[in-house]
């Protein structure tokens, strides 16, 4: 459960603004989404590895 705290004589979009960042940190959406289709472990092994490919390539232009 996300608890937010707000303080006396806060504004309610402040405190909106916090409870949706707390709710995007906890990644509920992405697993929600995730979930809704199965996706074959052939498929998601390729995407890792591509993933991985490209964070290479990102990590030999910075040197």
């Amino acid at each position: 459960m996300i608890v937010v705290s707000v303080k006396e004589g806060e504004n309610i979009e402040k405190a909106l603004k916090k409870f949706k960042r707390k709710f995007e940190k906890t990644g509920i959406v992405k697993e929600l989404r995730a979930r809704q289709q199965f996706d074959k472990p052939s498929v998601l092994k390729r995407l890792a590895m591509e993933r991985a490919v490209y964070v290479q390539k990102l990590h030999r232009v910075e040197d």
